[in-house]
């Protein structure tokens, strides 16, 4: 891709009756927003013209059938769909869980074969789109499978970025999962991501303990010295810059994650808890471990303020940026990986 040309940002529209399409509108009803990127989202026509109408927007749509007749300056809308759709915000609906997937099947299928250059999705409900056909928790499982990658779930503000060794796993079966070929795996995904999609070149990583404290020497528990610890020690002589594992319960609030420039943690609520606590509204899902770039807001649904006109739509910008400055980090990175530069003899 050239400096000049946009990079076209497909979105797949989310549970119809949460907040996805109020935060799709807003971030794109300042047509300075169309300057950077070119958005096709997945739906329908009629679908977002009646969000449009209920939210009082002045957003102008630009129908097209397929993804490959977008038009740059115009924010694009693929029908996936024709028939209308009953919204009823703030209510789970099976239904509306079938129209979610149809459009995310649609924009993972336009990643694939490169029409759209990343993916950005709006919130979805796992539960309504549970069906015989799709039985992923949620966008990652998916995604990984559709595009033969080991996704991990990047959470990102800024300097901030916190990964997972676990995620959407029991807690009381969470040690049990982690093992030395998930640990190498994780770390493995991360700093490569740090590398090619961050511009990292020595990526520093903080991991953290499984138990309290570590496990206090085995009194609170001895995965952290039988597995985790001695893991670690290993990735580390081999060159990796990776440390811990650190006490999670003071690692946040001493700053010490500062230090890094990503933290592993064990198990999902250990992770995300100080995350959303330190960057709620403002942070990205990012799916590590991708051929494609995927990014999503921070929150869900949010079916207690759908329809209200209250959504925050900061997240999802963000989302968007962050997407299309990681694809334009991969597409540095692969070019001098492909070219480097030779070595001049004296």
């Amino acid at each position: 891709m050239k400096k000049e040309e946009k990079v076209i940002v497909g979105i797949s529209v989310g549970d119809l009756n949460g907040i996805g399409p109020e935060i799709i509108i807003k971030a794109y009803e300042d047509n300075r927003s169309l300057e950077l990127s070119t958005p096709v989202i997945f739906a329908s026509g009629k679908t977002m013209q009646f969000f449009k109408s209920h939210f009082n927007s002045k957003i102008n749509f630009f129908n097209i059938d397929k993804a490959e007749k977008l038009v740059h300056g115009k924010v694009n809308v693929v029908n996936v769909w024709k028939e209308p759709v009953k919204i009823d915000f703030g209510k789970e609906d099976r239904k509306i869980g079938e129209y979610s997937i149809k459009s995310l099947e649609a924009a993972t299928n336009a990643l694939k074969n490169g029409t759209i250059d990343v993916l950005v999705t709006a919130p979805i409900n796992k539960h309504n789109i549970q069906s015989d056909k799709f039985k992923f928790p949620g966008h990652t499982d998916y995604l990984a499978k559709a595009l033969n990658g080991k996704s991990l779930m990047f959470m990102v503000a800024g300097n901030l970025r916190v990964g997972l060794l676990t995620d959407h796993v029991p807690l009381k079966d969470a040690a049990n999962h982690i093992t030395e070929d998930l640990i190498r795996e994780k770390i493995t995904t991360v700093t490569e991501s740090l590398k090619q999609d961050f511009a990292i070149n020595k990526p520093r990583v903080a991991v953290l303990a499984i138990n309290p404290h570590a496990g206090d020497n085995g009194v609170i528990g001895k995965e952290d010295d039988i597995v985790l610890r001695p893991t670690l020690e290993k990735i580390r002589e081999e060159g990796t810059l990776v440390y811990g594992p650190y006490s999670a319960d003071s690692f946040f609030g001493s700053n010490n994650y500062k230090s890094f420039d990503a933290v592993i943690a064990s198990y999902h609520d250990q992770g995300l808890i100080p995350f959303k606590t330190i960057a709620f509204g403002g942070g990205v899902n990012y799916t590590a471990g991708l051929s494609k770039v995927r990014t999503s807001p921070d929150h869900g649904t949010a079916y207690e303020i759908a329809g209200k006109g209250k959504a925050d739509e900061n997240s999802f910008v963000q989302a968007i940026y962050t997407a299309i400055k990681i694809f334009k980090n991969r597409e540095e990175y692969n070019f001098y990986s492909k070219n480097p530069l030779k070595k001049t003899s004296k």
